[in-house]
């Protein structure tokens, strides 16, 4: 009997962090502030639920209305106490929900009320990254004037224009290297904006990195240069644009695989004709022995094998 109970006590307490703040008046204070409802706000603070108060997931009154952009709402819990610092279970801040939905004006209003410029997410992401990977350019400029580090990184070493190249938000990589983001970045696996530009066929954002000199024979960790991870993407647009901007068309990567190569595997016919035209060679052989053409025959790609042949 005493090992049921013993057992059942033990389950109580786990479970406890699942039911913390999950009575009827904390559960209706944050459904109040998530969609704007002040009078029941204030009714409910006035009868002594705790600003705080937060779901399973970590997440308060005060996010809610910020996430939904209820301004009265994130002044009254303010004024009220609420804490502008408090953290999600995953690291989450009023601050970082106010970057993630686009809302500079809260975004200020919470800075001035003290948020924490850097505190992160669990995957590392500040106020700034989150900004930049979204593409809200008037905030990133907001985050920066404030104080904003374009060179923290988050768990993988990507930073704000590395996230904003990503995902082709031009403007704002625009904005951060106006303001002195470096075009050279690296992360981890010494991956740069220019890479991950081409990667993704980001054309626009590629231009533009391209205009600011950046360094178009960087290599990542495999060696792998930004021409090499646009054609493995089958980034036609990429690859040329890069060639005629003048990357090197025979610079391998450390398994000595060129973009002829590259080019030739992806049956690409129209990059492997651009590339012959550029003076790549067709006799370079990878760490294995093999020629593009001997790549383009084992897979069937024809069309390309004439071309070599």
């Amino acid at each position: 009997m005493m090992r049921i109970n013993f057992i059942l006590i033990l389950l109580l307490l786990l479970a406890a962090p699942l039911w913390a703040g999950d009575n009827k008046d904390e559960k209706d204070l944050r459904m109040a502030a998530s969609i704007g409802d002040l009078e029941m706000v204030e009714r409910l603070l006035d009868k002594g639920v705790s600003p705080d108060t937060a779901n399973q997931f970590g997440k308060n009154a005060l996010m809610m209305a910020v996430e939904n952009d209820n301004i009265e709402t994130v002044v009254v819990l303010l004024e009220r106490g609420a804490d502008v610092n408090a953290r999600t279970v995953a690291g989450c801040t009023a601050l970082t929900f106010a970057a993630e939905n686009g809302h500079p004006a809260l975004t200020a209003m919470l800075l001035e009320r003290g948020a924490h410029l850097h505190d992160r997410t669990r995957a590392g992401w500040d106020a700034l990254m989150i900004a930049s990977r979204y593409g809200i350019t008037d905030m990133v400029e907001q985050l920066l004037f404030k104080g904003g580090d374009f060179n923290a990184t988050d768990k993988y070493g990507r930073n704000a224009l590395m996230m904003a190249a990503e995902k082709g938000h031009t403007g704002t990589v625009a904005m951060l290297l106006k303001h002195g983001a470096p075009i050279e970045s690296r992360d981890k696996n010494k991956t740069t904006p220019l890479m991950l530009a081409a990667d993704q066929g980001n054309l626009e954002t590629l231009q533009l990195l391209i205009d600011h000199r950046a360094n178009l024979n960087a290599q990542d960790s495999d060696g792998a240069s930004a021409l090499i991870w646009a054609v493995s993407q089958g980034q036609s647009e990429s690859a040329k644009r890069l060639i005629k901007a003048g990357a090197d068309v025979n610079l391998a990567d450390a398994d000595r695989i060129t973009p002829l190569m590259e080019a030739a595997r992806e049956g690409d016919a129209e990059i492997v004709q651009l590339l012959l035209r550029q003076g790549a060679r067709k006799s370079d052989t990878s760490s294995d022995g093999r020629t593009a053409a001997d790549i383009a025959k084992k897979k069937h790609q024809q069309k390309v094998l004439s071309l070599l042949e």
